[in-house]
C-alpha cells in the first residue's frame, strides 16, 4: 500500500494534538467508524485483487502449492496481532496500534481471497450490502439508545463461545452439518448484538479517557478493530446462509 495512504489512515487519530481534550463525542465516534471502514476497504481490496484477477489467482495458487497450510499460518498471525494489540495497548503508541490494525486488515484480505475465488462477485456484493444495512442499523441503535447494553456482554460472550465450540465440532462430526443454518442464524444475532454493544462502548471510552489523549486515540483504534470484527463475522455468517458458490 502506498505510504501516503497509510499517512491518511493514521491521521484519523494522529493529526489532532488535542484529541481527547477538545474533540466532541460525535467527531470521535465518526473517526472511529472511518478507521473501521478504511480497514474493511483494505481487506476487500486485497481479497478482490487476489481472488478476481488473473495475476492474483496465480499468486494464491502458487502460495498454496508452496505452503499447503498457508491459511492456518495467516489465521495464527491474525490471532497474534489481536492478542498483541490487547496485551500491549498501554505500551503501543497510537501510530503502532494503527499499523497493527491495518496489518490485521491485510491478513484478513489474504484469507478472504479464497472466498472471492469461491463465490461470484455479484453474490458477495449483495451480501455485503445486506451486512452494511444490518450493521448500520444496530450501530445507530447502539449509539442512540439509553439502555445499558453492558448487561448483554455475558450473554454475547457465552453465545460466542458456544458458536466457536459448535463450529469446531462440525469439523469432526459430519452429522452436525445439518445445524449449520441454525448456527449461522444465531451467529448473525450475536454479532448484531456485539455491534450495538461495541458502538455504545465508544461512548464509555470517550468519557472515561478524556484526560488521557494518547489512550483515547488507542481506544479508538481498538474500537475500530472490534467493530471491524463484528462486520466481518456478520458478513461471513450471512454469506453461509444466503451465499451460493460458483458452479
Amino acid at each position: 500500500m502506498p505510504e501516503n495512504s497509510y499517512h491518511d489512515q493514521n491521521s484519523l487519530f494522529l493529526d489532532d494534538a488535542q484529541a481527547g481534550e477538545s474533540m466532541s463525542l460525535g467527531r470521535y465516534t465518526a473517526k472511529t467508524f472511518a478507521l473501521m471502514f478504511l480497514g474493511l476497504l483494505v481487506t476487500f481490496a486485497v481479497a478482490f485483487f487476489l481472488g478476481n484477477t488473473v495475476q492474483g489467482r496465480i499468486l494464491v495458487i502458487r502460495a498454496l502449492m508452496a505452503m499447503p497450510y498457508l491459511h492456518l499460518i495467516i489465521l495464527v498471525a491474525e490471532l497474534a496481532v489481536v492478542i498483541g494489540m490487547s496485551a500491549m495497548l498501554r505500551k503501543l503508541s497510537p501510530a503502532a496500534a494503527t499499523v497493527c490494525f491495518f496489518t490485521y486488515a491485510v491478513l484478513t484480505g489474504l484469507t478472504f481471497s479464497l472466498i472471492f475465488i469461491a463465490y461470484d462477485l455479484s453474490t458477495l456484493t449483495l451480501i455485503f450490502g445486506f451486512t452494511a444495512l444490518y450493521f448500520g442499523g444496530m450501530a445507530v441503535f447502539g449509539y442512540l439508545t439509553r439502555i445499558d447494553l453492558s448487561r448483554l456482554r455475558p450473554i454475547l460472550l457465552g453465545g460466542l463461545i458456544v458458536l466457536i465450540v459448535m463450529n469446531v465440532l462440525m469439523l469432526f462430526i459430519p452429522g452436525l452439518a445439518a445445524m449449520d443454518r441454525v448456527l449461522c442464524t444465531v451467529g448473525v444475532v450475536i454479532f448484531l448484538g456485539f455491534t450495538a454493544y461495541d458502538t455504545q462502548k465508544i461512548k464509555s471510552y470517550y468519557y472515561s479517557l478524556q484526560g488521557d489523549g494518547a489512550m483515547l486515540k488507542k481506544a479508538g483504534v481498538i474500537s475500530a478493530l472490534e467493530l471491524y470484527l463484528d462486520f466481518i463475522n456478520l458478513f461471513l455468517y450471512l454469506l453461509r446462509i444466503f451465499g451460493r458458490s460458483r458452479d
